[in-house]
C-alpha cells in the first residue's frame, strides 16, 4: 500500500499541476474519482490484473467504460498509466489529488486516534486547537483504538502528536535503553 502511495504520488502532483494551471481542479476531481472508481471494481480489478489482456484492449475496455466522462487530458492520463501498467493504482492517485487540492484550499485532513470514543465537546475542543495551531481548517475523523492505552494520537500530514500512554511509555523505554 505504501508503495502504491509512493508511485501514484508524483501522478498527482502533474495532473494536479495541471489542472491548477488550467483552473479545473473540480473537473479533474471528478474524472479521478470516476476513473478510480472504475479501477477498484472488483470485476476492472480482475481485468487489469490479468497478464492475458494486452494493453490496446485494457485501455479501450476502460475508456469505454468511462464513456464521454473524460476530456482529452483524462484520456491521456489513463493512456498513459495503461502504457506504464499503473492503472492499478488511480485510487491512490485520486487520494493524493485530493489531499493537494484540499491542502490547496487550506484544508487539512486530521485522524485522531482515541482509546475511548471522545465527546462531541472534547472533538470540537481538539479541532479547535489544531485549526489554531496550522492556521487552517481542519477535517478530522476518529478512530478508537483500545491499545494506544489512554490520552490520544492525532495525524496531520507529516506532523504526528502523540500524546498516547502507550507512546509515551514506549518513550520511557527507548529512554531507558539509551
Amino acid at each position: 500500500m505504501a508503495e502504491a502511495i509512493t508511485i501514484a504520488r508524483p501522478y498527482a502532483v502533474a495532473v494536479y499541476r495541471l489542472a491548477k494551471e488550467k483552473n479545473a481542479l473540480a473537473d479533474w476531481s471528478q474524472m479521478l474519482a470516476l476513473a478510480a472508481a472504475i479501477a477498484a471494481d472488483e470485476q476492472m480489478r480482475a481485468f487489469i490484473d490479468n497478464p492475458k489482456v494486452d494493453a490496446a484492449d485494457l485501455e479501450r475496455v476502460f475508456l469505454s467504460v468511462s464513456g464521454d466522462r473524460l476530456n482529452e487530458a483524462g484520456t491521456n492520463l489513463i493512456k498513459l498509466l495503461v502504457e506504464y501498467g499503473r492503472l492499478s493504482i488511480l485510487p491512490e492517485i485520486a487520494a493524493a489529488f485530493e489531499a493537494l487540492k484540499a491542502q490547496d484550499e487550506g484544508v487539512l485532513e486530521a485522524e485522531i486516534t482515541a482509546a475511548v470514543q471522545p465527546s462531541d465537546a472534547e472533538f470540537s475542543v481538539i479541532v479547535k486547537r489544531l485549526e489554531a495551531k496550522f492556521g487552517k481548517k481542519v477535517e478530522a475523523s476518529v478512530k478508537v483504538d483500545p491499545e494506544i492505552i489512554g490520552g490520544i494520537k492525532i495525524v496531520v500530514g507529516d506532523t504526528v502528536i502523540d500524546a498516547s500512554v502507550r507512546g509515551q511509555l514506549q518513550e520511557l523505554a527507548y529512554t531507558l535503553k539509551g
